[in-house]
């Protein structure tokens, strides 16, 4: 025979590890967006409220903020499940990858960006724990084809990297140019 769940069971809620961090963190981003709306969208005058260019940004964070609210509320006053440092920790793991792009970043107008992408291609697969000669090779492969594709191809204008001054003159304006 089945058992009839009452309103309350319905919609109990139970607070996960973590899940409290996560709303007040979202809901501070919601209130700093929020916070940004009359400098980053406008209200212009004599134009119907439907193509205003400030309408559907001033919904959707109206709609985070109210949102994230609730959700701050329901994570209060739900019953608590532990593990939230645990949580918490295991997010900020992924700051890692953060660091290791920023370096990347610094990298790239010292060594240049063909040489920089194959180490830093190499790098994430290790640190991925491919560690096979396949793996690094197809790892390199894809780093030369992105740089070559990017700036040879594409022409997307990345600095030099300052070891290029170093290289032969003919080889310094190819590598100046293409890599």
């Amino acid at each position: 025979m089945t058992r009839i769940k009452y309103f309350q069971e319905l919609f109990q809620r139970y607070r996960r590890p973590g899940d409290l961090v996560f709303a007040v963190v979202f809901l501070l981003f919601a209130l700093f967006l929020l916070s940004q709306l009359g400098e980053q969208t406008k209200w212009v005058k004599r134009t119907k409220w439907f193509g205003q260019p400030s309408l559907w940004p001033s919904i959707a964070v109206w709609g985070m903020v109210i949102f994230g609210a609730f959700h701050l509320l329901g994570s209060i006053v739900s019953p608590r499940i532990y593990g939230r440092l645990k949580e918490v920790v295991f997010w900020l793991r992924s700051l890692e990858y953060v660091l290791y792009f920023l370096a990347y970043v610094a990298i790239v107008p010292l060594c240049g960006y063909l040489p920089s992408t194959i180490l830093f291609a190499l790098f994430l697969t290790l640190r991925a724990g491919f560690r096979r000669p396949l793996h690094l090779t197809l790892a390199a492969l894809f780093a030369v084809c992105v740089a070559l594709i990017f700036r040879g191809f594409l022409q997307v204008k990345i600095p030099a990297g300052e070891i290029y001054q170093y290289l032969p003159e003919a080889i310094r304006a190819f590598a100046l140019t293409y890599l």
